[in-house]
């Protein structure tokens, strides 16, 4: 199932900035026609000529009539300092991420900020990269969401150097322990809580838990499922709780729901409680393929409310995430700081319980 993307001409411009910061494309360089661009990517004349707009207005590129266009260094643009925000997230163009960089993008837009984006696809070594590519650059601030923000920052340095130069950061989604700067997140424990306690409420004694524990968002999201059933008084069996990490993330939940939904019908779990609704999606596909039906055979809570919740047939009950809010907000406060030195406390934003069809009362 596709998730909504960056739009083409931003993932172009994401494309040629790499070009340009990698050294690939250097000052003074000429650039590649745009009918180059188009061919090399297969995109539309138009979107080539967007992106190139926004280069161009940004200060990487000159166009000399009768001559081409060439690279050029953003420092300067018309006498006047580039004021460049850098976003650093676990992705860019799946799941959540595009709306929350929509976010973020028009807020610096309407704010005279240029907007630099990278992606750590969850490995803390590209996230070392992505932080070094940052730095290189004249940046007046950061966004960054951790990457398995459970498991330790081996890049603190970085983040002390960020302080150290005197350059704004916060966090988005979770921050690393050690470091005490603004954070926007979720209350990930309370939407563990609630989800769990939905299936409760609607007559489900017997459920299963899949979190992904190297993100303290997995970890708090398993810490609400197991205060949900001591409050309820409901023992959690040992093969109810399905932990796994980024990298087994395509195969060991699937395989898992699959060895519970195959075991006797009194030992088979009535719902299950997903880390994300990319997970709920790919477990509603497990049901299926063990010849149950959703909700009445198997009820399923996913988290995050994103465009993947009513996709199917049957639309997915979960939890909210504030997404683009999340973006904008974040942006706003960080240019608080940069402007006017603003200190802000850390914004949690209440989850939501969502209902919808894949959830059947039991009583």
């Amino acid at each position: 199932m596709k998730t909504k993307r960056l739009p083409k001409y931003l993932q172009l411009k994401n494309e040629l900035l790499s070009w340009l910061q990698s050294g690939k494309l250097s000052p003074g360089k000429q650039f590649p026609s745009e009918n180059e661009i188009a061919e090399q990517f297969s995109l539309s004349r138009q979107t080539v000529r967007q992106t190139f707009g926004e280069l161009e207005k940004e200060g990487w590129l000159e166009r000399i009539q009768g001559k081409g266009t060439f690279a050029r260094n953003p420092q300067r643009w018309e006498g006047e300092q580039v004021k460049t925000i850098g976003i650093i997230t676990t992705y860019i163009s799946d799941y959540i991420f595009p709306h929350i960089v929509r976010g973020a993008e028009a807020e610096l837009r309407s704010r005279g900020y240029r907007l630099l984006l990278s992606s750590t696809d969850n490995n803390k070594d590209k996230e070392r990269e992505s932080l070094q590519l940052m730095m290189s650059q004249p940046l007046s601030g950061l966004i960054i969401e951790p990457t398995k923000s459970a498991e330790g920052n081996p890049n603190l340095g970085f983040y002390l150097e960020l302080q150290e130069k005197g350059i704004p950061y916060l966090m988005i989604n979770e921050r690393y322990r050690e470091l005490e700067c603004t954070c926007l997140k979720v209350d990930d424990e309370l939407g563990g809580y609630k989800a769990a306690a939905h299936l409760f409420e609607n007559g489900h004694q017997s459920i299963a838990g899949f979190f992904k524990t190297d993100d303290m968002q997995g970890v708090n999201r398993l810490k609400g499922f197991l205060a949900a059933h001591r409050d309820h008084g409901i023992a959690v069996a040992s093969n109810r709780v399905i932990t796994y990490t980024t990298e087994q993330k395509r195969e060991l939940p699937y395989r898992e729901a699959v060895k519970l939904l195959s075991s006797n019908q009194e030992d088979r779990p009535t719902g299950f409680i997903c880390y994300n609704d990319q997970l709920a999606i790919v477990l509603m596909e497990a049901a299926i393929q063990c010849g149950m039906s959703i909700p009445e055979d198997l009820s399923i809570v996913g988290f995050d409310d994103s465009n993947l919740a009513v996709a199917l047939g049957t639309k997915l009950t979960t939890l909210t995430h504030p997404k683009t809010l999340m973006g904008e907000m974040a942006a706003g406060q960080l240019i608080g700081m940069i402007e006017e030195g603003n200190l802000y406390k850390d914004t949690v934003f209440q989850p939501e319980l969502v209902e919808r069809g894949s959830v059947m009362n039991r009583e």
